[in-house]
């Protein structure tokens, strides 16, 4: 490429970028000010940020999400004598990240769990933050777990 191309180029860029100069009114013996900008009204926001909670957010299913998916579980911990399970895991904020349903299935060696989560209906027209929060939730065994191994359904 050419200087003169370069030259010529940069020219009509800058003068296509200019700005058209303001007209002046005829002179006038009143001297006029300029008008304020209108007035823009503002909503403030109502809600104030919360602190980090201590531990997982403890949820329970909903049943109603919408574009389900498995989500895999981080821990399982033995309760109330093995007759339950609490689970943990990382998950998105609600309502545009909830959980859906947990599928057990319990054989004699094994206790498979499955974690269902899906979008609420009522995330319809929200934004929805990326941000990552711990979630559990506690589900309730025919049998108690006993040497019974925990799977996660997910992983499969």
């Amino acid at each position: 490429m050419t200087k003169a191309t370069l030259l010529a180029g940069s020219l009509v860029l800058a003068t296509s970028c200019a700005t058209a100069p303001a007209t002046r009114p005829a002179a006038s013996s009143s001297s006029r000010t300029p008008a304020p900008p209108p007035a823009v009204e503002v909503t403030p926001v109502t809600t104030a940020p919360t602190a980090p909670s201590e531990g997982p957010q403890p949820v329970k299913p909903t049943g109603n999400a919408i574009n389900v998916h498995k989500v895999r579980w981080t821990k399982a911990k033995p309760v109330s004598q093995g007759r339950k399970v609490q689970l943990t895991w990382w998950s998105g904020v609600a309502p545009c990240t909830v959980l859906d349903r947990v599928k057990v299935k319990e054989t004699s060696k094994k206790v498979t769990i499955t974690l269902y989560e899906g979008t609420s209906p009522k995330a319809k027209n929200t934004s929805c933050i990326m941000i990552a929060i711990q979630k559990t939730t506690t589900v309730k065994l025919k049998k108690a777990l006993g040497k019974r191994v925990l799977v996660d359904g997910a992983k499969r």
